[in-house]
């Protein structure tokens, strides 16, 4: 037997801002329902997987234990500064010289999260 993940859960102090940062980062619509001030906030992938955001009293306030890992369609730097101009912030830069390497982003309450090389730019590098 074995568990399925039906979704990611993100404890956020605005559940509606921050969805809707990561519907413009995951390019899918937030739930039809979903209006400023909701306490919850939903967004379905593709793959019947949920973004959930869900409003918390307490603010964050160490490293995630858990993030998510980025693999965009476009090269991996334009994501990155698409991504900071939507509102995320340079955590570390893993980014090597020869093209390797990741950049660690936090999404606008500070949970952390990677931007990867794309498919074409690991299949250019193997």
């Amino acid at each position: 037997m074995a568990s399925v993940v039906q979704n990611f859960f993100f404890d956020c102090a605005d559940a509606y801002e921050l969805g809707r940062f990561w519907s413009e980062v995951v390019g899918k619509p937030m739930a039809d329902d979903d209006v400023p001030g909701d306490p919850e906030a939903i967004i379905m992938l593709d793959n019947g997987v949920t973004l959930f955001f869900g409003q918390v009293p307490e603010p964050k306030t160490t490293k995630n234990r858990i993030h998510l890992c980025l693999e965009p369609d476009i090269p991996r730097d334009e994501e990155v500064e698409r991504l900071l101009k939507l509102g995320a912030t340079l955590l570390h830069d893993r980014r090597k010289p020869d093209g390797t390497g990741w950049a660690v982003l936090g999404d606008p309450e500070g949970n952390e999260f990677c931007v990867l090389r794309s498919a074409a730019e690991k299949a250019a590098t193997s």
